[in-house]
């Protein structure tokens, strides 16, 4: 990290004499032209490096230090990470899951944190994966379950059916501040249905924006209660153009939201566009600041921690 620093800087007081002094040359706008090129390359940078640190940081989850590293996939012929986590496998990571009514296996990050037994869904980190995805993508899933990625409606329909569910939304700002909100029963219809949302009571700090009901008026355009699933390609919300389209994700909208998880990532949070199209959670930062993580993760409301038995048998202080 200290090469690119000095670079940037060097490059800054280069930039700052030759303005002062030569404002109308050609050399002055040449130098900018390759100042901006090697800004633009160390971002890249950076973002790649900041990738790579996620995911060490998601391979040093906690659970047993005698696992198997996380990117390695376990079969198991259980129908969630609960049940993985029940079994005695306590380590964050790949596993394969067969949902009930699911047609095959599949592939999902078993989060053991936090008591352990969250399937994730949903992860943004970095914007290294872009979320303005068709609906045969959101249907299916896409991105790399070790960091971007979301899981697929289909995948959420078979999860969120056989039970009845608690997703947990983590949320961190760009200045470490951390969130988190949780709803019960949260349950996502199938294909035909355009995959409706329903959930349950709220709990968090965060802010409940899922119901949209921080201001009453605004409830009835804000909510994501009972709304269908919409992208680019496949408008359902209630809104006369197109959520998904200019917003630039695959949502939930209504006309159009209170939270966008899947919106445009902005790498410095406080943002400027022609919509509120970041990635939202309004009641906590608002619309024009686009989040810099957030982790949607689900986990049967009955579920056991066994977090008595964890802190007796690991040889780990609890996190």
């Amino acid at each position: 990290m200290r090469g690119p620093t000095v670079a940037s800087l060097t490059g800054l007081i280069v930039l700052a004499a030759c303005t002062h002094f030569l404002k109308a040359s050609d050399s002055c706008s040449g130098e900018l032209a390759r100042l901006q090129e090697q800004e633009l390359l160390l971002k890249r940078q950076l973002q790649k490096q900041e990738l790579l640190l996620r995911r060490l940081q998601l391979m040093n989850q906690p659970g047993d230090v005698n696992d198997a590293r996380s990117d390695q996939v376990r079969d198991t012929q259980h129908a969630d990470c609960s049940q993985v986590y029940s079994s005695g496998l306590k380590s964050s990571g790949l596993y394969r899951i067969k949902p009930s009514g699911s047609p095959s296996a599949v592939k999902v990050y078993c989060d053991m944190s936090e008591g352990g037994g969250w399937t994730v869904l949903q992860r943004r980190i970095n914007g290294a994966e872009t979320f303005n995805r068709s609906w045969t993508e959101y249907k299916d899933g896409f991105g790399e379950l070790n960091a971007e990625f979301w899981l697929g409606n289909d995948n959420l329909h078979f999860l969120t059916t056989q039970g009845n569910y608690t997703v947990k939304i983590n949320l961190e700002d760009f200045d470490g501040h951390q969130r988190y909100a949780e709803y019960k029963n949260f349950q996502v219809a199938n294909e035909k249905d355009h995959y409706r949302l329903t959930f349950g009571a709220y709990v968090g700090t965060a802010g409940d924006a899922l119901i949209g009901s921080y201001q009453v008026p605004e409830s009835k355009w804000a909510s994501h209660q009972g709304m269908k699933f919409s992208t680019y390609d496949q408008d359902n919300d209630n809104y006369r153009g197109n959520c998904a389209q200019e917003d630039k994700g695959g949502w939930w909208f209504n006309k159009c939201h209170s939270a966008n998880l899947n919106g445009m990532y902005y790498p410095n949070g406080h943002y400027s566009a022609s919509t509120d199209d970041g990635v939202i959670w309004y009641p906590w930062r608002g619309w024009w600041y686009s989040l810099k993580t957030s982790t949607m993760k689900l986990r049967p409301v009955e579920h056991n921690t066994g977090l008595t038995d964890q802190v007796t048998v690991s040889p780990r202080a609890p996190s």
